[in-house]
């Protein structure tokens, strides 16, 4: 019965704390049997291309969720730090770094692809994309592989 659910996920930030929501989706998805389109989209080729998964930040700053006041949040060194505790407290939470987590979620058979508009805005080409990425598609080819899915916008 769940082998005909399936789900949309729209990754559209780059960030170190937006590329989890998205891949801890895919992969629960994944383990419930779920179909799983994973569509990566302006910022979001952050987390698919390979000379930026690895430098993923969080950004404290204008990110009312910290409790940090904006002007301590901008100071230099202060996105590093952030980014150091946010690694350790994933670490610590046995989630997989982020390159490791999209194998896992790629070989659990999740389609992966990139956006064609944020690949061409960027002058990105294939070669600059992970293994994972099954290749780059429009919105209108994204949306009849999700025909009948429920749709993610992260």
């Amino acid at each position: 019965m769940t082998e005909e659910r399936k789900v949309g996920i729209i990754c559209s930030k780059g960030t170190l704390d937006m590329a989890y929501p998205g891949l801890v989706l895919a992969n629960a998805a994944r383990m419930e049997g779920i179909e799983v389109v994973m569509f990566f989209t302006f910022w979001g080729m952050d987390i698919v291309t390979k000379n930026k998964q690895k430098e993923l930040k969080f950004v404290p700053i204008g990110n009312p969720s910290t409790g940090m006041p904006n002007f301590v949040a901008g100071l230099p060194g202060i996105t590093n730090m952030a980014t150091s505790m946010m690694r350790k407290q994933i670490d610590g939470v046995d989630m997989p770094p982020v390159d490791e987590f999209l194998e896992m979620i790629h070989d659990s058979g999740a389609e992966i692809y990139a956006c064609r508009m944020s690949v061409d805005m960027m002058n990105l080409t294939d070669d600059d994309f992970v293994p994972e990425v099954d290749g780059v598609i429009g919105a209108m080819e994204m949306f009849e592989k999700t025909e009948g899915a429920q749709i993610i916008f992260i």
